[in-house]
């Protein structure tokens, strides 16, 4: 057994790199090639290596702890020297004071936005400010760019020059604190592979082609087509429905796009009513090709519909033009009641009444009548005895 390793220190660099470097054993065996054991608390992440010192980047929001020994193979069997341990200190302040929900998101690989939400025991007027760092920098940046979306406070900060062939191993350095130090900070390690949210695509055709739609588009910069991954929504006006279709890799057949892929994708929705409105949107995500993270879609691109649309006009004139007939109609039927009912159901004859009338009781009319044919009578008899009278007298 050797013996344990000497002046075991413990450092921090930039905003979270941890840095565990140590001397190699007094009295160790000359003929033994020294190895380092070391591990984490928990013994997570063991290693063996020949190197006197270890890093790891990591949130320093509670504190890390390393214990190494020494040996003479690179065996994990071997049984190591005793272990010594070194912890990193932990963060100062109030633990309820620290900033909770650190999340950041890079933004189609040109601006990263991180936000969060304040303490439970941190002031209101608290100033909150947010330092980064990664490696393609020479020091550590304070972001600028502080705003408030209702209770998330916020920042976003360019990040751009991230773009060589290994930038996948890198990550971002976060810490969130302020200058007063009232309150606790609050560390976080974003690896570029994840929490990587693409701009919104470009339409730029739609045509129908025996009975199929389809979409061209442009994807967003800074993006490789095959690290990507698609969601095509096609609503038609007639059925009223929005149908979705996952595309995880868009390619096209058709004369139509000859000469002008470059750039492009292209995708063929199926069984599509050219004769009604079809509106299409599309959205991306990153895939697991090129990237960890596969949760964050982008936005919905600007629509763009084609196919038969159908004016508005007429339908908006008759939805107002209806209440006004209805309400005529209405006024009509009230004014119009009495007569429609007797054309719907006209009265029926009563025959008692017909008989009564032509051999029951006279009514006024025929007794008047009569009473006049009397007094004609009477009146000419009346006249002939006058007449009469006259002429005996004459006679006499």
């Amino acid at each position: 057994t050797q013996p344990p390793v000497t002046n075991l220190s413990v450092s921090v660099e930039n905003l979270c790199t941890v840095i565990w470097t140590w001397d190699p054993p007094e009295g160790a065996s000359p003929n033994c090639t020294l190895r380092y054991f070391s591990h984490f608390d928990n013994k997570q992440d063991k290693k063996i290596a020949p190197e006197t010192h270890r890093s790891k980047e990591v949130p320093l929001n509670e504190r890390i702890c390393l214990q190494v020994g020494s040996q003479c193979s690179t065996s994990e069997s071997d049984n190591p020297s005793i272990l010594v341990e070194k912890c990193t200190p932990p963060p100062e302040g109030d633990p309820e004071s620290a900033v909770t929900e650190l999340q950041c998101v890079w933004h189609n690989l040109s601006c990263m936005k991180c936000t969060w939400l304040p303490g439970r025991n941190a002031s209101p007027d608290t100033n909150y400010t947010l330092y980064y760092w990664h490696s393609s920098l020479g020091k550590i940046l304070q972001c600028e760019d502080i705003y408030r979306e209702g209770q998330h406070i916020g920042c976003s900060f360019a990040l751009t020059n991230l773009k060589d062939s290994n930038f996948e191993q890198h990550s971002v350095q976060i810490v969130v604190k302020d200058n007063a130090g009232k309150i606790r900070p609050s560390f976080n390690i974003v690896p570029l592979t994840s929490h990587v949210k693409p701009d919104p695509p470009h339409i730029k055709r739609l045509f129908f082609q025996n009975g199929n739609l389809y979409v061209q588009w442009k994807n967003p910069q800074n993006f490789n087509s095959r690290c990507l991954s698609y969601q095509v929504e096609v609503n038609n006006s007639q059925t009223e429905t929005n149908d979705i279709f996952y595309v995880e890799e868009a390619k096209c057949q058709n004369s139509e796009f000859e000469g002008n892929l470059e750039g492009t994708i292209c995708f063929m929705v199926p069984s599509v009513l050219p004769d009604t409105l079809n509106t299409v949107r599309i959205r991306v995500r990153t895939n697991k090709l090129c990237y960890e993270d596969d949760k964050l879609w982008s936005n919905w691109s600007q629509a763009m519909s084609i196919g038969e649309n159908t004016d508005p006009t007429f339908y908006i004139s008759m939805l107002l033009a209806t209440p006004v007939i209805v309400a005529g109609a209405i006024i009509v039927l009230l004014l119009y009641l009495k007569r429609l009912k007797i054309i719907i159901f006209p009265p029926i004859p009563d025959p008692g009444k017909i008989f009564k009338e032509m051999f029951g009781d006279q009514n006024d009319d025929t007794l008047h009548w009569k009473k006049y044919d009397i007094y004609e009578k009477q009146t000419k008899e009346e006249t002939d005895s006058v007449v009469l009278i006259e002429n005996l007298k004459r006679a006499s």
